[in-house]
């Protein structure tokens, strides 16, 4: 049996005063390290687009989830179309840092946002801005297909759905909280970096361009993955995400660790998949 360190990871109850006094304190915190900070954060963009493609994804607007009501979704895309117009065309220099919730800002009604879907503690509830964790899995997911690095990304505590229709390994997303949950992604390379997003009629659509040809190529995988029965009853779901970096001959110049995931299940597992199953 593996040796597994998951935090003591296990369903909390905190009461409603508990979760506000504890977002207050971490938002200004957050804001003190925005404003008086030493980190350089991006924040010119450009109409045009800079020469090469180095990365492109997209994710379709709709997808059939259980227990999820369709407007939530439709919702969705009216957040994600505000919040993309504030990252669409951003330039990150080399030096600089790119913030998402800095340059989004905290959704409001009063900006256009509405209910939308949020998880909140392992259950999906409507709430202001919801959905916006699907912008910042996208960038996240794209950001691993460039020599660009990935300073602050916070993991999703609890794994909603099945595997239904998953394109990408498990964990390879990024959850999102205004404003302390944060993903922010730094260039040390020598090169600008461009962020383009769109919202389609059916996709959220995004691209890295920079203005030198890549000449690396990125395949981000899953190295490992288990499911362990925890002494509290439940499940908990683990992997751990590498890549390997190719130059353009194909040859393989590195295979990296990039993080590892542990998130509680609110679905049973399937037991035809036993051999990831581990009691501890």
């Amino acid at each position: 049996m593996r040796s597994i360190k998951t935090g003591g990871l296990k369903p909390v109850q905190r009461s409603r005063l508990r979760i506000m006094l504890g977002s207050c304190y971490y938002r200004y915190k957050r804001y003190l390290s925005w404003y008086f900070g030493k980190t350089k954060f991006a924040t010119s963009f450009a109409d045009s687009r800079l020469p090469h493609l180095v990365f492109r994804h997209r994710t379709p607007l709709l997808r059939k989830l259980q227990n999820v009501d369709m407007w939530m979704q439709y919702n969705k895309i009216i957040n994600l179309k505000i919040a993309a117009k504030r990252l669409n065309g951003l330039i990150v220099h080399p030096g600089e840092t790119f913030s998402y919730w800095r340059l989004i800002g905290k959704p409001t009604r009063r900006k256009g946002y509405v209910e939308g879907m949020t998880l909140f503690y392992g259950k999906v509830v409507p709430g202001i801005g919801g959905g916006l964790c699907q912008l910042s899995n996208l960038v996240y997911w794209m950001t691993l297909h460039t020599p660009l690095t990935v300073t602050e990304r916070y993991r999703h505590t609890y794994d909603v759905f099945p595997d239904t229709n998953r394109s990408q390994p498990f964990g390879s997303g990024a959850t999102c909280a205004y404003n302390y949950l944060d993903l922010q992604v730094y260039n040390g390379t020598n090169q600008p970096y461009q962020l383009l997003i769109n919202v389609t009629d059916a996709e959220l659509v995004g691209e890295w361009r920079t203005t030198v040809k890549p000449d690396r190529r990125y395949e981000v995988y899953e190295k490992e993955h288990w499911i362990t029965h925890e002494c509290w009853g439940g499940y908990v779901r683990h992997n751990k995400i590498y890549r390997r970096i190719y130059n353009e001959e194909k040859e393989l110049l590195k295979d990296e660790y990039i993080t590892e995931n542990h998130a509680i299940m609110m679905y049973q597992p399937f037991l035809s998949e036993g051999k990831l199953f581990e009691e501890v």
